[in-house]
């Protein structure tokens, strides 16, 4: 009954509708949290992920393209972040000389040095979950790699079904 109060829902179809439902709202908190997190440092929590990225790569220039592989937001807009990492100075783009088409994309020591103050306070992070155990924590880590399984089995359901109708 607390779900169904908290999102003004009265009643759902089932257990799964409700899971589903727990995760989009809890997702709104998480998301807060680490968005007033990083406006602090004055980027948001996708131009950190992909300052993240970059750093691990480096001195390895990445292509948009990678980035978007590797974001935790597959919506992301990677050229558009890039552009907005680069306005800042975070970030060092320069045309890829094998092919003109593509970008190579570095973090710029201004934008290590960033990472390097944020990653001090990383475990502030760490305490939006801190009602959870160590155990609850791994076993959600688990229960989630299994919802991502479920929903990857599903969308492939989808476009094998789709394929066949088409």
């Amino acid at each position: 009954m607390i779900l169904e109060n908290e999102v003004g829902i009265k009643s759902f179809r089932n257990e799964w509708q409700k899971a589903s439902v727990s995760i989009l709202y809890t997702y709104g908190f998480l998301s807060n949290g680490y968005e007033t997190f990083f406006k602090r440092h004055n980027i948001t929590s996708q131009q950190y992920n992909a300052l993240r990225i970059l750093r691990d790569q480096h001195p390895k220039p990445v292509s948009t393209s990678f980035m978007r592989e590797k974001m935790l937001d597959k919506m992301s807009d990677a050229s558009r972040l890039v552009s907005r990492l680069s306005a800042k100075g975070l970030v060092t783009v320069t045309q890829n000389p094998a092919d003109k088409r593509l970008v190579n994309i570095l973090i710029s020591p201004v934008g290590q040095e960033l990472i390097n103050n944020i990653d001090a306070d990383l475990g502030e992070l760490d305490n939006l979950l801190k009602g959870l155990t160590e155990e609850e924590a791994t076993t959600l880590v688990h229960l989630l790699y299994k919802v991502r399984e479920s929903i990857n089995a599903a969308d492939e359901k989808t476009i094998t079904t789709e394929s066949i109708n088409a």
